[in-house]
């Protein structure tokens, strides 16, 4: 029995695709992947974490954007749309349409059952592709867990792991405290 080859298409054939759909999808390696829609618990802990984010880095020159802001790890690797994005300075997008960043600080992933392993492994190993990317954020939405990675300046990362609501996560690359009591307001984990 033979299999048809899976049609690549190139990130210019996505991103026009893209631009024209309704739904979103993410691109990786010449393939792209449909998105689904979020449980509550997953935006509400993204409206949190963004919302927490925002009020901490108010009067500083950085930006926090949220689920529909696509971002490019890599020409020919990944495009994504992460949960939750901060650029400081000056936002840098890959054409004039402003729809596709390129220099995101802190990416948050809201770690989802069918995508958690995803999230942690080939996602992780694209974005660290970026060349202004200094931390990553996993945040479990079926319990009180976040797994903190941080670029150190040899370019190693090292991983830390909170697991409880009492805990902060200090951000050294936004030099802020983000609680878990903030980013798990209101969810009901029964």
């Amino acid at each position: 029995m033979s299999t048809l080859p899976k049609h690549k298409y190139s990130p210019e054939e996505y991103l026009d695709l893209e631009r024209a759909s309704e739904q979103k999808s993410e691109f990786l390696n010449g393939e792209i992947f449909a998105m689904g829609g979020a449980s509550a618990r997953h935006a509400l802990i993204v409206l949190n974490t963004g919302g927490e984010l925002r009020n901490l880095l108010r009067d500083r020159p950085c930006t926090v954007y949220a689920t529909d802001l696509r971002v490019r790890a890599s020409y020919e690797g990944l495009y994504s749309y992460p949960d939750v994005i901060v650029v400081c300075g000056e936002p840098k997008f890959i054409d004039d349409t402003f729809d596709t960043l390129t220099n995101p600080i802190l990416i948050v992933e809201v770690l989802s059952p069918t995508t958690k392993n995803y999230d942690r492994g080939e996602k992780f190993e694209q974005y660290r592709k970026l060349a202004d990317l200094r931390e990553y954020l996993l945040v479990a939405q079926d319990q009180p867990h976040v797994e903190h990675y941080i670029k150190q300046p040899d370019g190693t990362w090292v991983l830390s792991e909170l697991e409880s609501r009492d805990s902060t996560v200090y951000l050294p690359s936004l030099d802020c405290t983000l609680s878990l009591a903030e980013v798990y307001a209101k969810v009901d984990f029964g």
